[in-house]
């Protein structure tokens, strides 16, 4: 007899339909999983057929054979364990077939016939509900993942012999309520709070403009100066994740499998700091089962790398193009995935080996040859990316010992909650909700500049030698700081502030 169990895979944060067909033919004791599968669905045999002995149901001695269509495409993971085990008691006539063919049935088997949890069921279910599919039967440990997805009705199981019964009906299991994402902006619970900032005025503010419109940004200087600590309280200042926004983060942790299952849901925008000893692979994505890398693991929040001129070469010319396009696709021999990596950069690196090169109060005692071949591990196309660039220079003693606290996050990321609001009314029609993704379509639509904004950015543009590139992504941080301020057209002290945040390159990369 043939049975048939709908079921998905993934590839990618997309999924597909998998069609898990089982055949009960002649002969006896004989178990065979077809359909291009990998490794751990073809020990599924074992984990099947032990599953299904010890919650009491018998194991049919019939030859089966269990096809996952489409055939000619990789199949991952140990989604199938649970369609499996299914399909072979439907093919026995343990259960019906009628019953679970409205279904999508996803999980993984324990010896004992628990369900185990499994990676991804965000993205699957949301891909399901795509093709149509309803009615849905999933790990216990995932159904408050799968809450937040409407028009669907989603069953948490805990083990085979609660699905055999569901289907059976012998047992009534209710679907999963869905429950209603909820953000609230409240004070800074923690250490990372610019309040406790001492100093660094300029830092601070260039902060709260590049949160403000999406910009990466560049702190340089001394080391011990808050570069590090200004980075990690940049979270804090930042809006609030939309659903769609959390929706997507939550299917990337989801399939990377760092999802607090508590939770089901992110909430928080995503601070990634890979160490500077981090591969090409671990910062894009990819390796033997196509993970997603750091630059994906920070889609819709902050990528921050420490030391800069640390990382080697070629991992930081692999930011240039995500950078750009805000996807990255890797490419292997069996596949090609795209991911998404929409992200802020954010970065700080000493001027020098020492450290103290430019400071106005340290004497640095390295050479010129060494500032240069320290300076120049960067590239000149990587650093041209990064919109705001910014000195972080040692403090008076007296600003340290001040008792009195700055400006706490929760004040400024209501300023940039206010700007970031008039960026999205701007962009409504558009696919981007933020100054820093504007194209020169954009650019010409919404950044007007008058005839005195037009020559101090000739100047700068002449005197500094600048790229186009260069000159675009100053208006944008112009159009950034404008809202900010509330005002409808870029000021020409708005080009001359975003103008000063693109010197350093001048300074430390010499043409």
């Amino acid at each position: 007899m043939l049975a048939k169990v709908n079921s998905l895979g993934l590839n990618g944060i997309e999924g597909y339909q998998v069609d898990v067909e089982v055949d009960r033919g002649f002969g006896l004791n004989r178990f065979e999983i077809v359909g291009l599968a990998d490794t751990a669905i073809k020990e599924s045999k074992e984990r099947v057929k032990t599953a299904i002995t010890n919650s009491g149901l018998k194991f049919t001695n019939h030859n089966l054979t269990v096809n996952l269509a489409p055939a000619g495409r990789k199949k991952e993971g140990a989604y199938y364990d649970l369609p499996i085990a299914v399909g072979i008691l439907a093919a026995s006539n343990e259960i019906s077939y009628s019953s679970i063919s409205d279904y999508v049935i996803i999980g993984e088997l324990s010896l004992d016939g628990a369900i185990r949890g499994v990676k991804g069921v965000l993205p699957l279910i949301i891909s399901g509900r795509n093709l149509e599919f309803t009615k849905f039967v999933i790990p216990f440990e995932n159904a408050k993942e799968a809450s937040y997805i409407e028009g669907i009705e989603v069953y948490p199981m805990k083990s085979l012999t609660e699905v055999v019964q569901f289907f059976k009906n012998e047992i009534v299991v209710e679907p999963q309520k869905t429950a209603e994402y909820k953000t609230i902006m409240s004070e800074v619970k923690t250490d990372n709070d610019f309040k406790f900032v001492k100093g660094q005025s300029v830092a601070k503010r260039a902060m709260e403009i590049a949160a403000s419109g999406g910009h990466n940004i560049l702190l340089i200087g001394p080391p011990g100066m808050g570069k590090t600590m200004l980075a990690r309280c940049l979270p804090t200042i930042m809006p609030e994740l939309t659903f769609e926004e959390a929706l997507d983060v939550t299917k990337i942790h989801s399939i990377s499998g760092v999802l607090n299952s508590e939770f089901g849901i992110i909430t928080e925008r995503p601070f990634r700091a890979p160490h500077h000893t981090a591969t090409m692979s671990a910062l894009c994505g990819g390796g033997t089962n196509s993970k997603p890398g750091e630059i994906t693991l920070a889609n819709h929040g902050v990528l921050f790398l420490d030391e800069l001129p640390e990382y080697t070469r070629q991992v930081l010319e692999s930011l240039r193009q995500p950078l750009e396009d805000r996807k990255i696709t890797v490419s292997r021999a069996n596949q090609t995935i795209e991911y998404p990596s929409s992200f802020m950069l954010v970065t700080s690196m000493n001027p020098c080996p020492c450290g103290n090169y430019g400071s106005k109060n340290k004497e640095c005692r390295c050479t010129r040859s060494q500032i240069h071949k320290y300076i120049n591990k960067l590239s000149g196309p990587l650093i041209d990316r990064i919109d705001i660039q910014v000195e972080v220079d040692s403090i008076d003693y007296s600003e340290i010992q001040c008792e009195t606290l700055s400006e706490s996050s929760y004040d400024i990321k209501k300023r940039v909650q206010t700007a970031r609001n008039i960026q999205v009314q701007r962009f409504a029609k558009k696919k981007f909700g933020t100054n820093t993704q504007m194209g020169e379509k954009e650019i010409r639509e919404f950044c007007h500049l008058d005839k005195e904004c037009d020559n101090l950015l000739k100047i700068a543009f002449e005197s500094l030698n600048m790229s186009v590139r260069g000159r675009s992504r100053i208006i944008k941080v112009a159009r950034t700081i404008a809202d900010l301020e509330g005002s409808e057209n870029i000021k020409s002290y708005h080009i001359a502030e975003a103008i000063q945040y693109r010197t350093l390159d001048r300074k430390y990369w010499e043409k």
